[in-house]
């Protein structure tokens, strides 16, 4: 199952859908209630319901056989499939590949940072920056994974249980400020670098997430290709460590780390400029395009 946060232009706010084929959309609210069923606007909302993912099945079942809630996927906007995420959870150095690259030592155990829920966009938002005060902005390929039942204290063999599924994205960071501040936070929570999508994935539909081909391009050019059995730390490891510190809510976001080739350190150091497009994906899940302007 494939499903996100839509919007016409008569609506006021995104709602959630399904995929039912390239050509389909289903707006689960509205054929949901026609079928008898209730399902909220948000995504976030919508995970933490009870037995969510048989909802939107009789949802979608329901749409289908009736044309109830059906849209033409090529006049709908797609938006972050997940839009308002209690947490932003990013994970530093998880590819072997990337840890060499920058002349790392493999960590002992995840290295944890955040992004700020502000950061979230959508996969056909821009990416946009003030260059007076960032000018090394970088591109990070990523399989995200998203939480769909709340995971305090779980071991990693219960882990997996608590994913609903994942998504493509893209870590968007702003080196100078990234490096110069001494911490994280600020270099990687711009509003809007962390463009999601382009549907979430749910869990039963990728067979093992640390098999999959990752990759990102500027303006049509590969710069990281690599595959998540390089992770170091994998999912079920990254969802237990997790929990054991703070708990994991419906909706949550965890960014499982970048391979190599990211632009600060290419020779000669590739960065990205206003009207450059950045395309970031993930084998099995998709792809999402952003153009970049300054702002």
């Amino acid at each position: 199952m494939r499903f996100g946060q839509y919007s016409t232009p008569e609506d006021d706010a995104a709602w959630t859908g399904a995929v039912l084929d390239d050509d389909t959309i289903v707006r689960l609210p509205e054929a949901g209630a026609a079928a008898g069923v209730e399902i909220p606007d948000a995504t976030v909302d919508l995970l933490a319901n009870w037995q969510w993912r048989r909802k939107v099945e009789l949802a979608a079942e329901y749409a289908e056989e009736t044309g109830t809630g059906v849209y033409d996927a090529a006049k709908v906007d797609r938006h972050a499939p997940v839009g308002d995420p209690e947490k932003v959870v990013c994970v530093g150095l998880n590819y072997r590949d990337h840890a060499e690259e920058g002349g790392n030592e493999i960590p002992e155990t995840p290295v944890l940072f955040s992004k700020f829920p502000t950061t979230v966009a959508g996969p056909e938002d821009t990416i946009g920056w003030d260059p007076d005060l960032t000018e090394k902005v970088d591109y990070e390929a990523e399989l995200v994974v998203v939480i769909g039942e709340e995971a305090r204290r779980v071991s990693p063999d219960e882990a997996m249980d608590h994913v609903a599924g994942y998504l493509v994205g893209n870590d968007v960071s702003a080196r100078d400020l990234q490096h110069g501040d001494g911490q994280w936070v600020r270099g990687k929570s711009l509003d809007g670098f962390a463009p999601i999508g382009p549907e979430l994935v749910t869990a039963d539909e990728v067979d093992d997430p640390h098999d999959l081909d990752i990759y990102a391009e500027v303006n049509g050019e590969r710069l990281q290709d690599s595959s998540t059995d390089q992770l170091i730390f994998g999912v079920d490891e990254l969802v237990s460590f997790c929990s054991q510190a703070f708990t994991l809510k419906p909706g949550d976001l965890i960014f499982t780390g970048t391979p190599p080739g990211v632009g600060v350190y290419r020779e000669p150091p590739v960065l990205l400029e206003e009207g450059d497009a950045v395309t970031v994906g993930v084998e099995g899940l998709g792809e999402l395009t952003n153009d970049c302007e300054y702002r």
